[in-house]
């Protein structure tokens, strides 16, 4: 009876797989790669190229110092700049960085990773709007604040309701669906070095086993709040990311030679309108802004929900910072893994899908400890982008409700699909993932259109406050007519007053 149930399932799961994968096509062909191109551009115009004129700005911003509260444990009022970028860089850097770079590849050819980059530079203005105004229309917490596109559709568009179902629909899209696909790329990490050494049926217990395994360390940290989560964040994030470069580079110039074959077929595939009447390069823009997306995730609304809990002493300086996330996330860490693919496979069709071309390539090099190697890198990689993602949808619960059991209800739900989500096939982890990040970037990139006008503003005065020669502090009195603005007194920014008091006394 349970086989014959288990058969049951599988077959209704591999039906519903086929209609998503048929639906994620479909929608990303016709509705997502059109509007995150025309958004992209818009903001660019709008802000001025901001993402590319103020870039030793988001330097600068990212070393800026929270405030002090003596009562904090730590004595921090919120999360630093710095805090919030490693969170938000760890939701960011994880299987799309890696599987889904060699997916794009795979199923767009090595053009998709040329209009990954060029969609990066143009994307990362609606990165930096949609954070700005994150922090425009953050709302104090408990030891923290919290904000993010459910905020600011309330409180700039004035429509609660609408605010709620955002924050329905980014708790699945985010803390639930991708999530899954996190926990199931570690799964698949793991299983391919295990075939190094030996019959992978023989270990067809492993899934359950590493998934009820995650789900522990998941529940061990999540259960801690925001302040656990940006600990781990912040030790794991530089690790993960310099033992993958490294890794990366090693490969690079151990196999120079072939440089320039790599770069010729970059270029070749992104604009050679004549390979296959033009269709190739159809799907190197329509996959390469796809994975580009879920990647570097500029414009989808989920780095906001990070964004916004920083203490900084303007809202342009959180857009600044998280707009250099979206380089680091693309310009780098993306960059590598296409780098360690298509030097060990001229002819990716050959490669086999995803994760499968980045095993091969580390153990060409390395022999088999690379695809150790790798399944530990995964799940870094992974792993962080769990905790990235549970943070995102603790911000949108916080919108929903502040009843203590409701959040741990969540807490819980975050971790059952992080076991879900080590059990499924990867062809659905993914499927699921891509026709939920669609649905909340279009509508995202939408509300940020209507709501530019405010951060547009605050951009005009930070420049104005650089150009006298101060740190740019911000008031809510300093713009009256933008209004349902909760944050942004002398309480937000006291520190920051004192300290420009201070250097203004000195003779």
């Amino acid at each position: 009876l349970l086989t014959c149930w288990y058969a049951f399932i599988m077959e209704l799961l591999e039906n519903f797989n086929s209609w998503l994968g048929g639906a994620e096509e479909w929608l990303w062909t016709w509705i997502g790669t059109g509007i995150v191109a025309l958004a992209a551009l818009y903001f660019t115009i709008r802000t001025g190229a901001v993402q590319f004129r103020m870039i030793p700005e988001m330097f600068r911003s990212i070393t800026e110092k929270t405030q002090k509260d003596e009562t904090a444990p730590d004595r921090r009022k919120s999360l630093s700049s710095f805090q919030a970028f490693t969170i938000s860089a760890a939701a960011r850097v994880g299987t799309g960085n890696v599987s889904g770079v060699a997916g794009a590849i795979f199923l767009g050819g090595p053009g998709a990773v040329v209009w990954m980059w060029i969609m990066c530079l143009f994307t990362s203005a609606a990165s930096f709007i949609e954070s700005t105004l994150a922090q425009l229309y953050k709302s104090r917490a408990d030891d923290t604040y919290k904000g993010g596109p459910a905020f600011y559709i309330h409180r700039g568009l004035g429509s609660r309701w609408f605010g709620g179902v955002f924050a329905v629909l980014f708790i699945f899209c985010f803390a639930l669906a991708f999530t899954s696909l996190q926990a199931n790329t570690i799964v698949d990490a793991v299983n391919g070095a295990v075939a190094t050494y030996t019959d992978p049926e023989s270990m067809s217990w492993l899934p359950i086993v590493l998934g009820l395994v995650l789900a522990a360390l998941t529940a061990l940290i999540v259960v801690g709040g925001m302040r656990r989560v940006a600990t781990v964040a912040q030790s794991m994030v530089p690790v993960m990311a310099l033992i993958y470069l490294v890794l990366g580079l090693i490969i690079v110039l151990t196999n120079a030679e072939e440089l320039p074959r790599v770069i010729s077929q970059l270029l070749t595939g992104a604009f050679d309108l004549q390979a296959v009447g033009g269709g190739a390069v159809g799907a190197a823009i329509m996959h390469g802004v796809q994975r580009g997306m879920l990647s570097n995730e500029a414009g989808m609304g989920s780095v906001p929900n990070v964004g916004a809990t920083s203490s900084v002493s303007h809202p342009v300086k959180q857009g600044l910072v998280q707009t250099l996330g979206v380089y680091f996330d693309t310009l780098l860490i993306c960059s590598i893994t296409a780098f360690i693919v298509l030097v060990a496979f001229p002819d990716v069709s050959a490669g086999g899908e995803g994760l499968m071309m980045v095993q091969e390539s580390l153990r060409t090099n390395f022999g088999d400890w690379g695809t150790v190697m790798l399944a530990v890198i995964m799940f870094l990689l992974a792993f962080t982008s769990v905790l990235g993602n549970y943070s995102y949808g603790e911000a949108n619960m916080n919108y929903l409700t502040r009843n203590k059991r409701w959040l741990m209800a969540f807490g819980w739900a975050v971790t059952l699909m992080v076991f879900v989500g080590s059990v499924i096939t990867v062809e659905l982890a993914w499927s699921i993932a891509g026709v939920s990040m669609v649905v909340i970037a279009v509508i995202n990139l939408v509300v940020i259109t209507l709501l530019s006008k405010p951060a547009l503003k605050l951009l005009r005065h930070y420049q104005a406050e650089r150009k006298a020669g101060r740190n740019p502090i911000f008031l809510a009195s300093d713009l009256p007519e933008i209004n349902n603005v909760e944050c942004w007194v002398e309480e937000d920014v006291q520190d920051y007053l004192d300290e420009r008091d201070r250097s203004s006394a000195k003779p």
